[in-house]
C-alpha cells in the first residue's frame, strides 16, 4: 500500500468526492500519468544523448531555422521530408 501523509490523504479525499471516484481511482490515475511522463523523460534523455553522440562523431547536423521549418510544415498537415544533414 502506497503510505502518504495525513494532508495529501485528505486532498485525495476531497478531490475524489467532487469528483465522484474512488480514492483508489485519483492514486491510479496520478501514478499512471507520474509514471508515463518519467517514462517519456527517460526516453527523450536517452534519444538527446544519443543524437549528441552521432553529432560528435559525425559533425552532421541541420539548423534550428531548417527544424523549425519542417516543424512546422508538419503542424500544418503537410507530409514534409526531413531536411538535409550537412557537415
Amino acid at each position: 500500500m502506497i503510505k502518504i501523509d495525513d494532508e495529501l490523504e485528505s486532498r485525495v479525499e476531497d478531490l475524489a468526492r467532487r469528483q465522484q471516484r474512488s480514492t483508489g481511482w485519483i492514486l491510479d490515475q496520478a501514478l499512471r500519468q507520474y509514471v508515463d511522463r518519467e517514462e517519456s523523460r527517460a526516453a527523450f534523455q536517452k534519444d538527446a544523448l544519443k543524437a549528441w553522440r552521432d553529432y560528435q562523431a559525425t559533425g552532421q547536423h541541420v539548423t534550428q531555422a531548417q527544424a523549425d521549418a519542417w516543424l512546422a510544415r508538419l503542424e500544418d498537415g503537410d507530409d514534409a521530408d526531413l531536411p538535409r544533414w550537412h557537415s
